[in-house]
This record gives C-alpha cells, sequence and structure tokens, in this order.
C-alpha cells in the first residue's frame, strides 16, 4: 500500500512541476531585420510581451535571409523570425504564432505579407486596417490561416 501511494504522490509531483515548467517557460525565436527598422523592434516588444523569449540580430542581407529561409515571392515584409521548425515572416501577432506551434501543420512557415497598419509594430491609433495571415509551404502553395480586422 506504501508503494502504491509513494507511486501516486510521484506522479502527482512530477505532474503539476511538468505543467508549471511547461506554462512558465518561454518559447524562443530568432528575428533577423534592418538595424534601421523603428517597427521591428516594435513586433519585438508584441511578442516579449506575449511571453516568447526573443533574440534580434541585424542584418543588411534580408534578402538572403529570406531567399534561405524559403520565402516565396509576394509573402515578403520587413523582418523574418525563425521559431520551432517555421519561418514567420512580417507582423505576425503572437497569438497565430502560439497556433502555428500548437496545431503544427506541415508548411514552411506563415507570413503577413507587406506591413498593415493595425498589425503587431504597425499601431498607428485607432486605424486597423485588415489582413491575413498566410500559410505557405516550400511547394509555394498558400492558404489563409488567420483573418485580422
Amino acid at each position: 500500500m506504501k508503494k502504491h501511494t509513494l507511486a501516486l504522490g510521484l506522479v502527482a509531483a512530477l505532474g503539476f512541476s511538468t505543467t508549471a515548467v511547461a506554462g512558465g517557460a518561454a518559447q524562443s525565436i530568432h528575428v533577423y531585420k534592418s538595424p534601421t527598422c523603428g517597427c521591428c523592434g516594435d513586433w519585438i516588444d508584441h511578442l516579449e510581451e506575449n511571453g516568447f523569449d526573443v533574440t534580434a540580430t541585424d542584418t543588411d542581407d534580408m534578402g538572403k535571409i529570406k531567399a534561405d529561409a524559403g520565402l516565396i515571392p509576394g509573402l515578403g515584409s520587413c523582418h523574418t523570425a525563425f521559431v520551432g521548425d517555421y519561418v514567420v515572416e512580417g507582423h505576425v501577432p503572437a497569438d497565430d504564432i502560439k497556433r502555428l506551434l500548437s496545431e503544427a501543420p506541415k508548411a514552411t512557415g506563415i507570413s503577413v505579407p507587406g506591413m498593415p497598419i493595425g498589425s503587431p509594430g504597425m499601431e498607428m491609433g485607432d486605424r486597423k486596417d485588415h489582413y491575413k495571415v498566410i500559410l505557405f509551404n516550400k511547394e509555394g502553395q498558400t492558404r489563409v490561416f488567420a483573418e485580422h480586422n
């Protein structure tokens, strides 16, 4: 009986500690950006405010970063990030990145093409343009992953 109680106690303790660690652990994301782009810094602030552990690298060769990442034409923006096995291009909301990681679709990554006003890092007062988060793969296929108004 003592072994059974001890085993249950151990399972409960490990279960709680694992949950606590998992719940409190920040997801690491590496952002490549131009050293002169202010909105990239604002997007990084958004990620950190939403629990991401951000490493930022300034570079003057964003074209190479995007090409190496497998970004397809038409999906580009001002910064490129890597989280887990995915590419995150542009002003993607943190919740959409979390959803990407949770659902783990077979894809190269997600993108918010351009720099839509009202997206994270592109806030301008009350103005919020409609924009889409696009899921893409290596074959050049895309689909809408999320929409924001």
